[in-house]
């Protein structure tokens, strides 16, 4: 599977999880409980992959304005992963401020996934040939079987 269309499914995952998590009700804490797991390691699993291979790869084969997604885009990881999601992890899910938490952090990555989607992917499939992206697919399906099977070692 070439990069785009493997980042692509996990959008698509990330997201429908994401839209289980904002329907739910404050009654449904073990079902909140159990999504925000499922969004915490998926999207582990994503940005690093996109850190570690996508993104270095895109950035290499642009120039001045594709390096500027690429810090925008790491950015916009940090925001999530370091702020948003730990916050929305310490909440009592049977709270109003942590369905206000999950719907930030739900626009957040679907805002993120629509500007990835719209300017990052269509410049790097100008950039990178079909041959470049279905191997850093490959790399990436491998390190991410890798990431989640640690993330299931440890949990």
């Amino acid at each position: 599977m070439d990069a785009i269309a493997l980042l692509k499914q996990d959008h698509t995952l990330v997201k429908d999880l994401l839209e289980q998590l904002a329907d739910s009700t404050s009654r449904a804490v073990k079902k909140r409980g159990e999504l925000l797991q499922q969004i915490h390691v998926n999207l582990k699993a994503h940005t690093t992959i996109e850190e570690e291979i996508f993104y270095p790869a895109f950035k290499e084969a642009g120039k001045k304005e594709e390096e500027k997604m690429y810090y925008e885009a790491l950015e916009e990881h940090r925001a999530a992963e370091d702020l948003v999601l730990p916050d929305l992890m310490k909440t009592d899910p049977a709270t109003e401020q942590f369905s206000g938490r999950a719907k930030v952090l739900k626009e957040l990555i679907e805002h993120h996934i629509e500007e990835e989607e719209q300017e990052m992917f269509k410049d790097a499939k100008k950039l990178l040939s079909k041959e470049e992206l279905n191997e850093l697919g490959a790399r990436m399906e491998t390190r991410k079987a890798e990431l989640l099977a640690e993330f299931k070692a440890a949990a």
